[in-house]
C-alpha cells in the first residue's frame, strides 16, 4: 500500500518490479489511487486496487470497507510502503487477522539531523528504494535492487506520433516544475537552458507540466521554436508515460517526473535547491554526479528541508548557484 504522492508512488515501481523477477511464484496487489494505475502495466504477478477516497473507502468506515473488499483475494502479508495513519489503520487489521505485516521506516530522525541548521549531519542516508527492499525481505523474501530490469520502450500511438513527430534526433524531456518553489530553477534560467539546448537541431525538446498556470509558462518557453514541443495539456497522462519511456534523458527537479522517468530506465538528471539527494529520495539508479545541487560554500545550511516546504530566509536564490550553463554542459555529455 503507497496512496501518494506521485514521485512517492512511482519510487515504489522499481522495487515491485525486481521483487517480482525474483520471486515468480509471489502475486502482488498494489493499493493506491486510480490515478496511478498506469505505473504497474505490465509488470507480471500485480494486480492494481483502486484506494477510492473520496467515497467508498473514505474516513475510518472507508478503511474497514477497504480491509473488507481486500480480504476475498486471499492476501497472505500486507507491506505498508506508507506508514501514515490510513496505512497503519489498515496494516493494523491486517495483524489482527493474523498475516503477517511490516512498514517502511522513514528515517524521520535521520531526515531531520540532516536538514537542521545547528550541528548538522551531512551524509547521504539510506534511498526509499532500500527502505521498501527492507520492508520485503521482513516479509521474510529476498530482493536485490543491484541489477534492475527496465520495460522496453513503449509504441507511440497516432496522437503521440502527430504531437512529437519521428524520432531522428535526440529526444531531450525538461520538467521545470515542482509542488515548491524552493525546488524550483529559476524560470529565467531554465529559459536559458531551453534556448541553448534547442538552437541545436539535433536535439527535439519535450516539456513536461500541469495545470493551466504551468501550461502558459510551457507554452512561452517553446514559442517560436520548432523543436521545442510543449507536452502538458495535449495527450493524456498514460501518453506522457509512453513519450518518457521513449526520452534520450530528462531534466526535471526533485519532483515526480525524475522518478517517472528513472522508473522506465531513462538517465535522468536533478536540480537541487532546499532539498539534496542525500536525503535518499534521489531516482533510481542514477548516478550522483547526475545530481546537481545548490552551492552549499555559499548556502550552507543546505539542505534546509526534506520535501522543500520549508524556506530560510536569504536561500531563496540557492539554486541561481547552479548555471544553466552547467546544467547543459551536464545534458550534452550524457547524450554523446
Amino acid at each position: 500500500m503507497r496512496l501518494s504522492a506521485m514521485g512517492d508512488v512511482a519510487m515504489t515501481v522499481p522495487v515491485i518490479r525486481a521483487f517480482v523477477n525474483q520471486n515468480p511464484e509471489v502475486k502482488i496487489t498494489f493499493i493506491s489511487r486510480p490515478f496511478f494505475k498506469p505505473f504497474f502495466e505490465g509488470i507480471p504477478n500485480v494486480t492494481f486496487f483502486a484506494f477510492d477516497a473520496k467515497e467508498r473507502h473514505k474516513g475510518f468506515f472507508g478503511l474497514l470497507r477497504l480491509f473488507k473488499d481486500l480480504k476475498p483475494l486471499g492476501i497472505d502479508a500486507f507491506a505498508d510502503l506508507h506508514n501514515v495513519l490510513r496505512s497503519k489503520v489498515v496494516r493494523n487489521l491486517f495483524a489482527l487477522s493474523g498475516k503477517k505485516t511490516a512498514s517502511v521506516d522513514k528515517g524521520r530522525a535521520e531526515k531531520s539531523a540532516l536538514t537542521r541548521a545547528e550541528n548538522k549531519v551531512f551524509q547521504p542516508l539510506p534511498t526509499m528504494f532500500e527502505r521498501h527492499a527492507k520492508v520485503i525481505q521482513e516479509l521474510g523474501f529476498s530482493i536485490d535492487l543491484k541489477h534492475p530490469v527496465f520495460p522496453p520502450k513503449q509504441k507511440l500511438d497516432a496522437e503521440i506520433s502527430g504531437l512529437s513527430g519521428e524520432k531522428n534526433e535526440k529526444w531531450i524531456g525538461i520538467a521545470p516544475f515542482a509542488q515548491y518553489d524552493s525546488k524550483v530553477y529559476p524560470l529565467d534560467l531554465i529559459q536559458k537552458v531551453i534556448d541553448e539546448l534547442a538552437s541545436n537541431q539535433n536535439y527535439k525538446i519535450f516539456l513536461f507540466g500541469g495545470g493551466n498556470k504551468e501550461i502558459e509558462i510551457l507554452n512561452s518557453f517553446s514559442k517560436d521554436k520548432n523543436n521545442v514541443i510543449a507536452v502538458a495539456g495535449k495527450i493524456k497522462f498514460q501518453q506522457e508515460l509512453k513519450l518518457i519511456s521513449n526520452l534520450d534523458i530528462m531534466l526535471s527537479m526533485d519532483s515526480g517526473n525524475a522518478h517517472i522517468a528513472a522508473m522506465l530506465g531513462i538517465k535522468v538528471i536533478t536540480l537541487w535547491g532546499a532539498t539534496h539527494p542525500y536525503s535518499g529520495f534521489s531516482p533510481f539508479n542514477q548516478p550522483l554526479e547526475n545530481a546537481l545541487v545548490s552551492d552549499r560554500k555559499q548556502f550552507p545550511m543546505l539542505p534546509t528541508s526534506v520535501y522543500g516546504n520549508k524556506i530560510i530566509a536569504g536561500y531563496e536564490d540557492a539554486m541561481r548557484s547552479i548555471s544553466p550553463e552547467t546544467v547543459v554542459d551536464k545534458i550534452e555529455s550524457l547524450l554523446q
